[in-house]
Parts: C-alpha cells; structure tokens; sequence
C-alpha cells in the first residue's frame, strides 16, 4: 500500500543511503523493516510487563524483605 510521510531531510537522507547500499531505489523496504521491529519489540515489551505483572503478589512483604536483605548481603559480598 502507498502512503504518504513526512520526514526531515536528514533522516531522508539517511534512508536514501542505506537504500544505495542495499542496491535499492527507495526506502520503502527499509522502513518496513524498521516498522515490523518496532512492532515486534512493544509486543515483546507489553508481555514482559503482563508476566511482571502477573507475579505480583505472589510474595509475601516478609519474604520480600527477606529477600531484600539476603540480596543486599549478597552485594557487599561482591565487592
């Protein structure tokens, strides 16, 4: 599908090249690419923040604090 987007000149300019090196005309595939990662990442990111979220409350305060404390011995240990 075709579309229309603003960019800066700079950022064109940049497209155009790695375009050149690529052995292609425009950038539509370069953009493409970069739109299929960023999409690909905020779905990895939004799953990684529902598995967080779903183990939230799955630890007592105490054990929390427990395990705070054991970590926090565990650092000064390190160094």
């Amino acid at each position: 599908m075709r579309t229309t987007i603003e960019l800066d000149d700079h950022l064109r300019a940049k497209l155009l090249e790695a375009a050149a090196k690529r052995g292609e005309k425009g950038f539509s595939s370069i953009v493409c690419e970069a739109l299929s990662e960023y999409f690909d990442e905020a779905s990895r990111r939004e799953e990684r923040v529902r598995d967080a979220l779903a183990v939230l409350g799955s630890v007592s305060d105490d054990e929390a604090e427990r395990l705070d404390n054991d970590f926090r011995l565990l650092r000064r240990s390190w160094r």
